[in-house]
């Protein structure tokens, strides 16, 4: 049994339940899992699939064309008899057409419909697509193949060799390897700052209002601020550093990988983010997170995290699911620090 999965990472530790309810209908499957080589450091450590298989597409048309055929050729030689989409592309559903598997099953988008042997159809109403969770989105799949699974915890784990490479970052970054949620033995809290967003630069919340944010945390509770992001998130996270008056330990400088990032999360006591992959990371750990949402549509993203505090206005244009707002990101702008600051703090009261 083959599943296909997302390409963005937090749509990949939503598809988690799912992974578990597959496993447990099907306890003796083989089952893998074919996804984006940079994702596949969600799904380490996990005991839901036997094998992991990765893929990097080329940049142009004729390279992407080259490059699916070589995946369906290595799928051939797996002699998948099933393949399961938690994709919506057509993309995905040709490829496993080209591998030869006889059963797809996935949810009738992109035109693909002709090359499922299974369809499911996704919400709509009057020929749009209703705003729905993507968590029970993927979980209908596993329902569809037999499971009575309810559960939609997110779960994720962290290998040994993640766990030396997150000692690694932290050495570097001036810090004791060991330090863990220091907030529950009365030290002051171990803050992550996500400030990035792969979706879009509508994503992001102002960077001078998270050095805001950072810094009055500093001040009232003593925190240590940790700073996350990648390399073309840099821009960012020199602002943040810029416009803080404490200072941040920027981790992304230390080597930080997504491997050792889940265990640096995992040991953080709060994460203040945008609607982006670090954010369900911390919620599959239990971390408590407050999320600042912009142009993008909650719904889609709910997690039901008890722990998880979201932040927004309602602005006449939103939310607009647009990656550049092409006005006056108004729905950022308007999302204060203190508004952010008073849910941080509540989480860390409690």
């Amino acid at each position: 049994m083959l599943v296909v999965q997302p390409s963005w990472v937090g749509d990949a530790v939503m598809a988690t339940p799912m992974l578990r309810a597959l496993r447990e209908r099907y306890p003796d499957a083989h089952i893998a899992l074919l996804c984006r080589r940079y994702v596949k450091p969600v799904f380490t450590g996990l005991p839901y699939a036997n094998r992991i298989i990765t893929y990097r597409t080329g940049k142009t048309k004729r390279k992407t064309g080259k490059g699916l055929l070589k995946i369906a050729g290595r799928l051939r030689r797996g002699k998948y008899d099933t393949a399961i989409l938690l994709t919506n592309s057509f993309k995905s559903a040709l490829l496993c057409k080209l591998a030869g598997i006889d059963r797809i099953v996935g949810y009738e988008r992109d035109g693909r419909a002709f090359l499922l042997s299974d369809r499911l159809l996704p919400y709509k109403a009057k020929g749009k697509f209703v705003p729905s969770p993507v968590i029970y989105y993927y979980l209908g799949l596993a329902h569809f193949m037999g499971s009575r699974n309810r559960d939609i915890a997110m779960h994720l784990a962290v290998t040994s060799a993640e766990r030396d490479a997150a000692k690694q970052v932290l050495t570097r970054a001036g810090l004791d390897a060991d330090l863990e949620r220091p907030a529950a033995n009365g030290l002051g809290p171990l803050v992550m700052i996500n400030a990035g967003a792969q979706y879009g630069a509508a994503k992001c919340w102002l960077p001078e209002h998270f050095a805001a944010v950072a810094d009055r945390l500093v001040e009232e509770r003593g925190a240590t601020i940790l700073l996350s992001g990648t390399p073309r998130e840099r821009r960012i996270l020199d602002a943040i550093q810029r416009h803080m008056t404490h200072a941040a330990v920027d981790l992304s400088s230390k080597g930080l990988s997504l491997g050792s990032l889940k265990e640096i999360v995992r040991r953080c006591d709060l994460m203040i983010t945008n609607d982006t992959g670090p954010r369900h990371i911390a919620a599959a750990f239990g971390v408590p997170v407050v999320t600042v949402f912009g142009p993008t549509h909650p719904e889609w993203t709910e997690i039901y995290f008890p722990q998880e505090r979201k932040v927004s206005v309602k602005v006449f244009c939103g939310p607009c699911q647009k990656k550049i707002c092409p006005l006056d990101h108004r729905c950022m702008k308007e999302v204060t620090p203190e508004m952010v600051y008073t849910q941080a703090s509540q989480l860390l009261n409690a």
